[in-house]
């Protein structure tokens, strides 16, 4: 890190001072730099086990320029675009792309498989709508370029990376692909009976399971849902899906239906697997699901049965408390109500109807909770809340969780709000977390579209990713490692195991782009092409510290 850099404050008391004060009295000790072995993570953004990355950079300036901007000694490689082929199929790479996994094949860190998620759909892929109502063709191609995408990548003897399309597992997963379901809403009334769905769509992050799987969140699924004429109620889950198997596809209604962001997976201290979500909506809970029964690591994946079974809790703020969201507590709840009663009569009705059961039995509306990560450190929780101007909450805040006794399957938690966005923090709008090995945070802003460049997001420009040391000379300050075209976020970061590259997406470059002869964005900048794609891209340059 740049010893003369002098970026705006972005945590006052980082590393000593409040959050010292806040980890000594929850027994966890400061963030040193050492990672912890208290207990397995399933760390979805930065490599498998450590998140060991200690590159070092000289931070960039905010920039509106149509460019992936990065610092200095880095450079990218556009690994794979919008509509390009990704295997002997034909098959296309999707829309929006969003949360990244890499998967080596035979442990190299030079190939392997990279999951990507497709949230949704816009002008580049569709075209325009008119009078909001797609055709045929629209609806077609909305569903098909929506979902996942599992394609074989590689660095070459240049150090260039690029895409396999001769792949054995190179495959879309979309609005097509049959899913089962799992727990307790399947074969349910409110699902019209169905054991299996056709379809995932609106998948925006996701999550590393500790058997090796990838689960993926349907967010925003219900005007897609509606369009295509689907039963609402089979979206708005978690779905499973395992790279190297084309067959296993999974829904678990027992992590509950909602806007899901992502999932981050740990373990309790009796062996349980944890599974902390966000719900990206405003006045939304947080959520974490606790299996009924323990982690056996020598059952591989047959451990994806612990999803099936287990207790769904929401954060009650207020009390420090985590509210069981259970037949049991909702009837409670709504004792008296014969509307309610008849609406929740099921533990399957409880998950399909999430959003408004967590809140009868005391969750806490929050300010769009986002994506959710364990520390690696500490096994404190790291919650993204991205803004919320329902309530005046413009520029968004991290808030920590301290689970009592240190416990992730604990019921009691205490909690701090980390750090707040703004322009003493330098970006707005936090977004996706992570930690490397030094205990440093990276970030990444998701300002809206319609809100870059102007009026008080003005200062902070394209939507970037954000390095904040918690050690050293630029400790607590906020420095941006990266800066995105006009109108993208930047999504789903994640390292090889070497921590060499890192796989980076860039959603919805050119997003408000009207009339296709005249984009606001042309990035990636392809010859002969004027259009805006959404790609991942492949950044190296990383160099391993200490």
């Amino acid at each position: 890190m740049s010893k003369t850099m002098d970026r705006k404050t972005f945590l006052s008391y980082l590393g000593t001072g409040a959050t010292a004060l806040a980890a000594a009295s929850a027994g966890l000790g400061v963030l040193d730099g050492k990672a912890s072995a208290m207990s397995a993570t399933a760390d979805h953004l930065f490599g498998f086990d450590t998140n060991r990355v200690s590159g070092y950079f000289d931070p960039i300036a905010p920039t509106d320029a149509d460019q992936l901007v990065l610092p200095k000694n880095f450079r990218y490689d556009v690994v794979a675009a919008f509509n390009d082929v990704i295997n002997p199929e034909g098959e296309k790479f999707g829309s929006g792309c969003d949360f990244n996994a890499f998967f080596p094949i035979e442990g190299s860190n030079n190939r392997g498989l990279l999951v990507n998620n497709h949230e949704y759909s816009t002008i580049f892929s569709i075209g325009p709508v008119l009078n909001d109502k797609m055709t045929a063709d629209q609806l077609h191609k909305n569903l098909y370029y929506q979902g996942m995408s599992v394609i074989e990548v590689y660095r070459d003897e240049k150090g260039v990376w690029k895409m396999d399309t001769k792949s054995k597992y190179a495959r879309r997963i979309n609005g097509y692909t049959k899913f089962e379901f799992t727990g307790p809403a399947r074969g349910i009334s409110a699902l019209k009976s169905a054991a299996t769905a056709v379809g995932t769509f609106a998948n925006c992050s996701g999550g590393v399971t500790l058997w090796n799987t990838v689960l993926s969140c349907e967010e925003n699924f219900a005007e897609t849902a509606a369009a295509s004429g689907l039963t609402e109620t089979h979206y708005g889950w978690v779905v499973e899906v395992d790279p190297f198997d084309k067959s296993y596809l999974k829904k678990h209604t027992a992590l509950g239906r909602f806007n899901h962001e992502n999932t981050a997976m740990g373990l309790a201290a009796d062996g349980r697997v944890v599974v902390y979500m966000g719900d990206d909506k405003k006045d939304a809970c947080v959520y974490k699901f606790v299996s009924k029964g323990k982690f056996d690591k020598s059952k591989g994946r047959a451990n994806s049965a612990l999803l099936e079974e287990g207790t769904l809790y929401a954060a009650n703020l207020k009390t420090g408390k985590w509210q069981a969201v259970t037949l049991e507590e909702v009837a409670k709840a709504v004792k008296g109500k014969p509307e309610l009663q008849q609406k929740f009569k099921t533990q399957g009705d409880i998950v399909t109807y999430c959003q408004e059961a967590a809140l009868l039995v005391g969750g806490t509306p929050t300010d769009r909770p986002e994506d959710i990560e364990i520390s690696p450190f500490d096994h404190t929780i790291f919650i993204c809340h991205t803004n919320n101007d329902n309530h005046g909450n413009i520029h968004g805040h991290i808030t920590r969780i301290f689970e009592a006794g240190n416990d992730l399957g604990a019921l009691e938690f205490d909690f701090e709000i980390f750090a707040a966005g703004g322009r003493q923090s330098g970006f707005s709008s936090p977004d996706n977390l992570a930690f490397d090995s030094n205990g440093h945070l990276w970030v990444v802003t998701d300002i809206s579209s319609s809100s870059q460049n102007k009026g008080i997001h003005k200062s902070f420009m394209n939507n970037g990713l954000f390095v904040i040391p918690t050690s050293g000379p630029d400790k607590g300050k906020a420095l941006q490692f990266a800066s995105g075209p006009v109108e993208c976020e930047l999504t789903g970061p994640f390292f090889t195991p070497d921590e060499q590259t890192l796989f980076l997406s860039v959603q919805h470059p050119g997003e408000n782009t009207k009339d296709l002869s005249n984009p606001t964005s042309t990035w990636p900048h392809r010859a002969g092409e004027k259009m805006a794609r959404c790609a991942v891209v492949a950044v190296s340059g990383f160099k391993l510290g200490n």
